[in-house]
């Protein structure tokens, strides 16, 4: 009896000191769900449609990005991320930057071109004790917003119709970007139109593309949120015109947004930036029958 209760009192002992499972940091959280990215290229002038950073030329002024834009060698692939929590989810935001929107015709008037262009998709994930479960995305079409759901959400149309299933690549969503306008949606399994176009991988660094046809190119995850990033800047009249809105002289003036200056022309009351700073709310009314879902955030460096 002695031995039985010395060997519960071991195992006993050993449970209690076996230590607790380490959260998962927001990067983490952002590598393991950012998408396979297919960005498509316009073979007049392929490398116009390359990732990049707002600071890839060395600098934050919005004012030179478009002459810089031929600096190839520093179109490292690269998307910013932000993540936004409540009591039941993570809201992820991945953006993707190009130093132009541009259009292979002449544009004399500013009328379809302009510097800076960043684009980008909202992701669902319901929290569990590991990575969580994909349940919807929101996807950033220059002014139109666009819904998806993988296969097997429980997700329905709320004020919102869902556009589509969204497709998984090795357990990653995948998303596709316009050529020259850069509007982007879910990946449907098709090539690219034209045949030509990069196919980008989330990795720990970035890399030029070799060409405009690399179906194999390494995008790095930057920080929206990082000390002197794109949010900490976010009133400097170096990077920003107004609040959520690039600095840009080229085509049509200070036409780009951040995260926080997306906007869908037609989706009711929610007002410019939502789909950023209040993701719960937003996605709360675009779809329906999300079991248990909390509107009370426990992190967003949106709002402070």
């Amino acid at each position: 009896m002695k031995r039985i209760l010395a060997t519960a009192v071991l195992l006993a002992a050993t449970v209690t000191v076996t230590p607790a499972r380490a959260a998962v940091s927001d990067y983490d959280l952002a590598l393991h769900w950012a998408p396979v990215h297919h960005q498509d290229t316009d073979s007049s002038d392929h490398d116009a449609d390359y990732l990049s950073t707002v600071d890839f030329d060395g600098d934050w002024n919005g004012l030179n990005n478009w002459e810089n834009q031929t600096q190839l060698a520093k179109l490292t692939g690269a998307a910013y991320y932000s993540v936004v929590e409540t009591q039941t989810h993570w809201f992820l935001v991945y953006s993707f930057f190009h130093p132009r929107d541009w259009d292979d015709q002449p544009d004399p008037f500013g009328l379809t071109t302009h510097e800076n262009d960043l684009e980008g998709a909202l992701f669902v994930v319901r929290k569990d004790a590991g990575y969580g479960q994909l349940e919807a995305a929101v996807t950033v079409a220059h002014s139109d917003f666009y819904s998806y759901v993988p296969a097997g959400s429980p997700y329905r149309n709320g004020s919102e119709t869902i556009d589509g299933t969204l497709l998984l690549s090795g357990g990653r969503p995948t998303t596709r970007q316009e050529a020259k306008g850069h509007g982007l949606y879910r990946w449907d399994g098709n090539d690219f139109p034209g045949g030509d176009g990069v196919v980008y991988y989330p990795a720990a660094t970035g890399e030029v593309p070799s060409g405009g046809n690399d179906r194999d190119v390494k995008y790095r995850l930057v920080d929206t949120f990082a000390a002197n990033g794109m949010w900490a800047r976010r009133n400097n009249s170096e990077t920003f015109a107004s609040f959520g809105t690039f600095r840009g002289d080229n085509g049509k003036d200070n036409a780009a947004n951040a995260p926080w200056g997306w906007d869908d022309q037609n989706d009711g009351a929610f007002y410019r930036g939502y789909l950023a700073t209040h993701p719960a709310e937003l996605v709360s009314s675009y779809f329906s029958n999300k079991g248990t879902f909390s509107l009370t955030y426990v992190r967003n460096a949106y709002r402070g």
